[in-house]
């Protein structure tokens, strides 16, 4: 069984940084890819960021956060991460982490959280504005 752990949610003001990170435990860890994911209140879980968890690790965002988000791993460490700048009120979510098993060749499937098969419990985003 694998465990995910988010950290590093908080209170910022609009325009400001935040960091999240995703770590990984239990039997070997090898996913296709991780996504994190977001879920406001009264809305719909919502894709935000994906990336390949080997091959290069290529990235996938969701267009309300391409050019202000950024996705990375470290696979020796088990752990992704979110790095959140020009963060705007509309970013206020519970985010999560997840990871994928099986491989798809088209990075958009990555977008799904129906692909995912692990998921954490959450860290809370608010921004203020």
């Amino acid at each position: 069984q694998v465990q995910l752990v988010e950290s590093g949610g908080g209170l910022v003001q609009a325009g400001g940084s935040l960091r999240l990170s995703c770590a990984a435990s239990g039997r070997t860890f090898s996913p296709s890819a991780m996504g994190w994911f977001r879920q406001a209140p009264g809305k719909e879980r919502e894709f935000v960021a994906a990336i390949r968890w080997n091959g290069g690790g290529s990235t996938y965002y969701a267009d309300s956060v391409k050019g202000r988000f950024t996705i990375s791993k470290d696979n020796a460490k088990n752990t992704v991460y979110l790095q959140m700048s020009s963060l705007k009120a509309e970013d206020t979510a519970l985010y999560y982490c997840a990871a994928a098993r099986t491989y798809y060749t088209e990075s958009y499937y990555y977008s799904s959280p129906a692909k995912y098969y692990y998921w954490g419990q959450g860290t809370q985003v608010t921004v203020s504005s």
